[in-house]
């Protein structure tokens, strides 16, 4: 097979976004724009409806396609209502982004001080819902003979030295084990992990003044903050076909935070 830029449009696709309502400039709302604009629809899907409907007619007022959902991705229940509404108004799902998570509400609390309830209320969201999120779509993907799993982790889970790193971390490992029992089914799952953003989120958590940057000053290789739609890039490659043998990785982009060999 001959390469084709073609190869990173997703024209025909159905792709669902979460968290993609929220904080204005978030990285949520830059995937499901890039999303749209390389040819998919995109179900905005939002805790807060009112974000998710606001990215959605964003999306329809640019010339794409999308839909705002409200979900709460620790409930089963809304899940497969987020998954319903794909099918009921684009008649399935080819990418999901698991992109919903806790991070700037969570602070520095020292795992050793952390109440259970807090630290089970952070798995509950940043793990098990994106794994609610993976079980009401994959049959969806199946019968449409294969899809694309992404999940957003962070290069803060390398190493982990924070509860939220720890969260990503164990989201790596369901990365892994999905893509291990998927692969076959022509479902790639992988993980995007993002470095420092001006996202609003990640500016609320880490201002310029802050300790956090002034380390990343001396130790990133480029630039230590990236714009939000600096992942569309990486999120295109691995939803598009140009990204069909790439399985069980996770992409850092992050200006060279994390270095692997």
């Amino acid at each position: 097979m001959t390469f084709s830029v073609d190869q990173f449009r997703i024209a025909g696709k159905v792709a669902v976004v979460t968290g993609a309502g929220g904080r204005g400039n978030s990285i949520g709302r830059a995937y499901a724009l890039g999303l749209a604009q390389a040819g998919a629809a995109v179900v905005v899907a939002d805790l807060n409806a009112e974000g998710a409907n606001a990215v959605a007619r964003e999306i329809v007022a640019a010339g794409g396609t999308a839909i705002g959902v409200e979900v709460d991705i620790t409930k089963p229940t809304s899940v497969a209502n987020m998954a319903r509404a794909a099918v009921e108004t684009f008649g399935g799902v080819d990418i999901l982004v698991n992109n919903a998570a806790l991070m700037a509400e969570l602070g520095y609390l020292p795992a050793v001080d952390i109440p259970i309830e807090q630290w089970n209320r952070i798995m509950d969201v940043n793990v098990t819902g994106a794994l609610n999120c993976v079980q009401a779509v994959v049959p969806l993907m199946r019968a449409r003979g294969g899809g694309k799993i992404v999940n957003q982790v962070s290069a803060g889970a390398f190493p982990a030295m924070s509860v939220y790193g720890v969260s990503k971390l164990a989201l790596v490992g369901l990365t892994t084990t999905l893509a291990r029992q998927l692969g076959r089914e022509k479902i790639n799952v992988n993980a995007i992990a993002p470095g420092n953003t001006m996202s609003d989120a990640g500016k609320l958590l880490t201002p310029d003044d802050s300790p956090f940057i002034k380390l990343l000053e001396a130790t990133v290789a480029m630039r230590v903050r990236g714009q939000p739609d600096e992942l569309v890039g990486t999120l295109l490659l691995l939803c598009s076909s140009a990204g069909d043998w790439i399985t069980g990785q996770v992409m850092h982009a992050d200006g060279g935070w994390v270095l692997r060999p």
